[in-house]
């Protein structure tokens, strides 16, 4: 009886690996912080175009990378639950600043300012 117990808590540890399922077109890391670095670009030409919008700009981005959007979304949701969009934010903050080298200091003062620190560097 014990080693039917035994048995059947081992098939239930191992059966349940993974929270989330692996997406049928899920985006690589790099992409995927090639798209937020340019998504986040594209999110400040709201303070630049306050009347615009914005969703264009957001399609015209996934179509850029070749990416439809509920695979986007699919692959997001896939990283955040496995804990590994804060590497793919970081790529893409390095991105940023190998595009824009005043972007650089804009982060650190505002890392002075909030008085928390994002690394760059994992």
């Amino acid at each position: 009886m014990k080693k039917l117990i035994f048995i059947f808590v081992l098939l239930g540890l191992f059966s349940c690996s993974d929270y989330i399922d692996k997406p049928k077109n899920l985006i690589s890391k790099d992409v995927m912080a090639e798209i937020i670095a340019d998504l986040a670009i594209n999110d400040q030409a709201i303070f630049v175009y306050p009347d615009k919008n914005m969703e264009a700009g957001t399609r015209a981005v996934l179509k850029a990378h070749k990416v439809k959007s509920e695979d986007f979304v699919e692959s997001f949701k896939y990283y955040v639950i496995k804990e590994e969009m804060d590497g793919i934010a970081s790529d893409a903050q390095e991105i940023l600043v190998k595009k824009d080298p005043k972007a650089e200091k804009y982060i650190k003062d505002k890392l002075k300012q909030n008085g928390t620190v994002i690394p760059l560097v994992r």
